[in-house]
Parts: structure tokens; C-alpha cells; sequence
């Protein structure tokens, strides 16, 4: 099917001018640039480029960048740094707060914030052990149960944001402080209670595939479903009229996420193998940002955060999206939870506690999710979580205390977020937001 490449819009700087006989007499018709891309070859590429540095549309460019800058560092500093075993520990250990992040992207997309998940990921993780290891209920059960308590308390917090009209900041801000309550009245005097280390939780974070084939495979599968996304998304567009992606172009990124997954495959087989964890953390990336991307549901997510009012008028159900927002954001608190307690073996007072709250808070951010609503995937959360485990690892071999560790994640979080504020002015200017 052919694509119709001109309109009668008023033409801009940034657009081709062409003749096209069947336009309104008097009428400018106009090329849309992306178009132009398939046609000009590498030329157009780079012009491309230029129009979305231009336009603000940054993508993960400064955070891919600024990840590598700090593994050239700490690699400089400690040749330990990237051994597989270093990086296989990190990916591991980022799981927890990277699984808190994917939820908080989720309400970020509304423009607004949730301070509560540090609390609910600590009740998610007493109340499983209070089931399972007191009151010796099944794993199972009790698994299930610890992640309904994130859901309930984040769909409580949604009903008073959404249906009574409480700030988020401040019904969030009340969550933190009831749900660690509750957290330490369920666990008692004794304040720790010790995971089976053989059981379910336990072996969220300690069970490794060790079959080479386990870590290829993942790469294999996570490959063929981008290609295979990208391809039958671009042959929707094209089918719709609208500006699509050309194959070479497809076909580039995917090969460009081949390397990537298949060394990350390489590194985990060089030590014991393919983590559970990250099995389940990119799965989970995946449903969400299937979710975000590829559902009615995500286009309402979005829609709610560029505009309430256009979204009202469009016929959305603003207050459901709200309250289900949150009721997800809870839920991967909960996950993540379960995930600390599975790292540390135990649910204890201090759960959910420290900088978690932040660093879950930093990960969406730092990844490229905007704080003001709009604009952001959950694949963000991953890279977040990334930059600040590498700091923390990498601060760590050198000894560095940990008030260092604070400050550093902070000015990389300051300089994320000046980051998005200035490509949200630059796109204003551009007419893009």
C-alpha cells in the first residue's frame, strides 16, 4: 500500500516543500521529514537526528551516555568492576528497587508521585513472612496474598487521590507513614523473621539457570519479539497512512539489541548462569511496556498525562485510570519487596526504609521518564536502576562510604532532571508538547 507523503498544513523550517497538483489552489503542501528518512539514505539519517536534537526529542541518549562514562570510571579505577561476577551481582541486586521503579513510572506518566512504595514493599514482605514462616500458611498463598496487600493499599491511595480529591503528594506521604506502621505492628517485638532459604522468596534472587543455553535462549526470545513487534507495528502504520519506520532501519536496531542481549548472555554463562531475577524483571518490563504501548488502556495512561481536562472531554474514566494506576504502582511495591526480603533472606523492621524510596523515585527519572507527566516507558526503569546500582557497586569496590554514594546519586539525579525541564521547554518551542 502506498503512502500519502504530502498535506496542506502550513509549511515550517523544519519541513520539505513540494509541489502537489491536486492541493487547494493558494495551498502549501508540505513532507512530513520523517518520511524523507528512507529516501536520503545515511543523509537522511543524520538530519533526522539533527531535527529531534533540535526538537528536544532526546530519547535515552543522555542516560545511555552517562552509563557508559561511569563504567569507563570505575572500570579505570578497579579492573574488577566489569568481571561477570561484579555484573551479575548487580543485575541481580537491582531487581528489587528496579521492580518499585516500574510502578513509579506508571504514575509519573499522570504527572504525579507515589511516596508510599517504600512502605508498602516493606509490608509486602513482613506480611509473606508472617503467613508462610508464623502461621506456616502455603508459599504460595502467602505470595499471593503480600502482593494483593500492595495492590489494595495502592488502589486505597488512588480512591482518595482520584475520588476525593486529595493531592497524591499528600495521601502518598500519609501511605509511607501508616503502611511502615503497619509493618512493624504485623512483625511484632522480635522485629525479624528469617525466610526459609529453600523457599519460594528465598529463591527469587538465589536461583540461577545453569544451562548455557537458558541465558542464550532469553537473548533469543527478547530479540525475535522486538523485531517481531517492530515489524507488524510498522506494517499497521504504513496500512494507516501514517509515518512508519523503514525495515533497514528495523532491521539495524535489532541487531544493534542482538549484541547487546547476546555479550549480557555471555557474561551471565562466565559465572553461574542466568538469574531468575532477571528472567522475571524482563518479562515484566516487557508486559508493562506492551501494556503502555500496544493497549487502549496505556494510550488513556498517556492521555491522562498530557491533559485531564482533554481526556475528561474524550470520554475517559479519569478517576478508574487514576485509582488502577496506583493499584499497579502498589503492586510492583509489593514485588519489589518480596525481592529485597528474598535478597537479605529475612523481613525486618528497617524493610522498605534507607534510600530505597528514593533510589526507586531516581531509577524512573534517571532513566528518562519525564516528572511531568507524558512522556516515559517502563523500559526506563531498567536503566535508571542501572545507573544508580553501578554508582552504589562501583563506589563500594573503592571503599567510598556511603554519604559519597548519596551525594553522587543525587547530582546525577539534579542533572536528569534539569535535563527534562530544559527538552520540555526545548520541545514547547518546537510546538512539540
Amino acid at each position: 500500500m502506498s503512502i500519502d507523503k504530502t498535506s496542506t498544513a502550513p509549511a515550517t523550517s523544519e519541513d520539505t516543500v513540494v509541489e502537489n497538483p491536486e492541493a487547494p489552489a493558494g495551498a502549501v503542501t508540505v513532507v512530513d521529514p520523517r518520511l524523507l528518512v528512507r529516501e536520503q539514505g545515511l543523509a537522511g539519517y543524520v538530519s533526522e537526528f539533527k531535527r529531534k536534537m533540535k526538537s528536544g526529542d532526546l530519547g535515552s541518549i543522555p542516560v545511555v551516555i552517562g552509563l557508559a562514562v561511569i563504567w569507563a570510571i570505575f572500570t579505570s579505577l578497579n579492573s574488577n568492576f566489569l568481571t561477570a561476577g561484579n555484573l551479575s551481582d548487580m543485575s541481580v541486586a537491582m531487581v528489587g528497587t528496579g521492580m518499585i521503579a516500574v510502578g513509579i513510572v506508571f504514575v509519573l506518566l499522570l504527572g504525579e508521585i507515589d511516596l508510599s512504595v517504600g512502605s508498602v514493599s516493606g509490608v509486602a514482605g513482613a506480611t509473606f513472612a508472617v503467613l508462610n514462616v508464623t502461621n506456616g500458611m502455603n508459599e504460595w498463598l502467602a505470595f499471593l496474598l503480600a502482593i494483593l496487600t500492595g495492590t489494595v493499599a495502592g488502589a486505597i491511595h488512588g480512591f482518595f487521590f482520584a475520588k476525593i480529591g486529595v493531592p497524591a503528594f499528600a495521601v502518598t506521604l500519609a501511605g509511607l507513614l501508616f503502611w511502615n506502621g503497619f509493618m512493624l505492628q504485623i512483625l511484632g517485638d522480635n522485629g525479624t523473621i528469617n525466610l526459609d532459604s529453600e523457599g519460594v522468596v528465598a529463591k527469587l534472587t538465589s536461583y540461577y539457570f545453569s544451562d548455557v543455553a537458558a541465558a542464550y535462549g532469553l537473548a533469543a526470545v527478547v530479540t525475535a519479539v522486538y523485531f517481531l513487534s517492530s515489524f507488524y507495528g510498522n506494517r499497521r502504520r504504513e496500512a494507516a497512512g501514517v509515518p512508519s519506520q523503514p525495515l533497514s532501519e528495523t532491521v539495524l536496531r535489532t541487531a544493534l539489541l542482538a549484541i547487546v542481549a547476546f555479550v549480557v548472555a555471555v557474561v551471565f554463562n562466565q559465572y553461574k548462569g542466568l538469574p531468575l531475577a532477571v528472567v522475571i524483571f524482563i518479562a515484566m518490563l516487557l508486559v508493562t511496556d506492551f501494556v503502555l504501548r500496544r493497549t487502549a488502556y496505556g494510550r488513556k495512561v498517556f492521555a491522562l498525562g498530557g491533559s485531564v481536562e482533554a481526556s475528561r472531554r474524550a470520554g475517559i474514566n479519569v478517576a478508574m485510570v487514576r485509582i488502577s494506576v496506583f493499584a499497579i504502582s502498589g503492586t510492583f511495591a509489593a514485588l519489589g519487596g518480596l525481592f529485597i526480603a528474598s535478597k537479605i533472606a529475612s523481613a525486618n523492621q528497617g524493610a522498605g526504609g534507607g534510600d530505597l524510596l528514593m533510589n526507586a523515585i531516581a531509577a524512573a527519572v534517571i532513566g528518562g521518564t519525564s516528572l511531568f507527566g507524558g512522556r516515559g516507558r517502563t523500559w526506563n526503569a531498567l536503566l535508571g536502576v542501572l545507573v544508580i546500582v553501578s554508582i552504589q557497586y562501583g563506589l563500594a569496590l573503592e571503599g567510598i562510604a556511603s554519604p559519597v554514594q548519596y551525594m553522587i546519586t543525587g547530582g546525577v539525579l539534579l542533572a536528569t532532571v534539569v535535563i527534562d525541564a530544559v527538552t520540555r521547554k526545548t520541545q514547547k518551542t518546537a510546538g512539540r508538547a
